[in-house]
Parts: C-alpha cells; sequence; structure tokens
C-alpha cells in the first residue's frame, strides 16, 4: 500500500526513512512494506541457501542476496526495491548500499498485502529494468510464477511439487515442496 502521496519522493528520502522503517520507492512513490510472517521466512532462507550452495558448488560468480537488501532498478533516483531475494552476476552492479541496476533473477514471495505489487507493478518494472529471470512464489496458492523476460515468453506457472529449470542456470532444478519438508 503506497503511503499518502505528497510529492514525488526521491533517493534522498527512501535513505532518510527512519530506523526500522521497511518500504520501497517506485516511479517516485513511496510503498510501506509490512514484516514478513513465518512461512514467507522458511521459503526465503530455504530458497536463498538453495541458489547460494548450487552457486557454491559450481564456483559460480554470481551472488544471492536476500531481503532486506536494497536495488536500485534504474540506477537513478526514483527506483528503489527489496526484492525477496535478488541473485547478481555483474560484481560492478554492487555498492556499499545494494544493488545498482537489475539483478539477474529477482524472487518475490507473496503475502496478502504484497499479492497486487508483486504481480502487476514490480512484474513490469523488474521487465522493463532487464531483469532476466523472475519468480513470483505464492504460498496460498502454492504455486510459482516464472518470467524469462529474455524470451519474451508468456509466463510459466508451476505448483509446488513440480521441478522448475532455472532460466539462468542450465542445470539448477528447484522443487518448492522439497524446500519446505
Amino acid at each position: 500500500m503506497p503511503l499518502p502521496r505528497e510529492r514525488t519522493y526521491t533517493s534522498e528520502d527512501y535513505w532518510n526513512l527512519p530506523d526500522g522503517q521497511r518500504a520501497e520507492l517506485i516511479g517516485g512513490q513511496l510503498y510501506d512494506m509490512a514484516p514478513p510472517n513465518r512461512l514467507y521466512q522458511e521459503i526465503s532462507f530455504a530458497l536463498s541457501r538453495k541458489i547460494a550452495d548450487y552457486i557454491d558448488t559450481q564456483k559460480g560468480q554470481c551472488k544471492v542476496y536476500p531481503a532486506p537488501f536494497a536495488v536500485n532498478l534504474d540506477a537513478g533516483d526514483k527506483d528503489w526495491v527489496e526484492p525477496d531475494i535478488s541473485v547478481i552476476c555483474d560484481k560492478d552492479k554492487l555498492t556499499d548500499r545494494g544493488c545498482s541496476g537489475a539483478p539477474d533473477w529477482i524472487v518475490e514471495i507473496v503475502s496478502p498485502s504484497s499479492r497486487r505489487m508483486d504481480y502487476n507493478i514490480k512484474n513490469a518494472l523488474y521487465s522493463q529494468a532487464g531483469v532476466r529471470e523472475y519468480w513470483i512464489v505464492d504460498p496460498a496458492k502454492e504455486r510459482v510464477t516464472i518470467y524469462h523476460y529474455e524470451e519474451d515468453a508468456a509466463p510459466m506457472i508451476a505448483l509446488f511439487d513440480t521441478p522448475i529449470q532455472v532460466g539462468i542456470y542450465d542445470n539448477l532444478v528447484i522443487t518448492m515442496a522439497d524446500l519446505l519438508k
């Protein structure tokens, strides 16, 4: 839910929020973020660990950053988001504040308060910003919606018990149900 719009907000406003207040800056508008629940935390941790373990075993160069981690999608002044999981393969995008530019892979875990944001607003934002792959993990519906923006194809929808081939890695397959055992 956006905070009251009195003006267009900037990076300075985002970085000067009171301690402990989480929000995202999208198109100059600040959106308040609700704290995550237990299931969200379990999914985030298990998925982050699975991806990081894969990268480590492959001696890969990409880095995994679970939220809170600031991503400045436009490398400018109007879009700062905190994806639930960001995978960044270009180390030149990493700064002391987070990531400047589009991550290669973003995962958002849907909560009742983030449903519209994750499926609509962030989907369009991530596509336009140059994110290569976007997953929307929906615990309530036990499904994952996968976008491969580089392929310009329709999204794929997989149930939690379906193995999902990760698009940015040739040999990483993730089954959400296995992570939640």
